[in-house]
């Protein structure tokens, strides 16, 4: 298919962009499980004050281009991403 020209490997919608943005935001709720001290689901949510609180939208610009990157947040407002 990408032979074909059927696959967009970079700008809006492209294969490349889309690839960065999985792997930035993998990263991001990577860095929130660590900050919260527990897995996404995990029955051990309850036991801790803190909780995740849903995303926020932000833009981030790569060498790729822009990126609209859907941030994780925790509840307590306390986490603040380092990617």
């Amino acid at each position: 298919q990408i032979d074909a020209g059927g696959v967009e490997l970079t700008g809006d919608g492209g294969f490349v962009p889309a690839l960065v943005k999985a792997a930035l935001e993998r990263g991001l709720q990577a860095e929130l499980t660590s900050h919260l001290g527990y897995e996404k689901g995990s029955s051990e949510a309850p036991k801790h004050a803190n909780s995740r609180n849903g995303t926020t939208p932000k833009t981030v610009e790569s060498e790729v281009g822009p990126i609209e990157l859907d941030v994780p947040r925790d509840r307590g407002g306390s986490f603040t991403p380092r990617l």
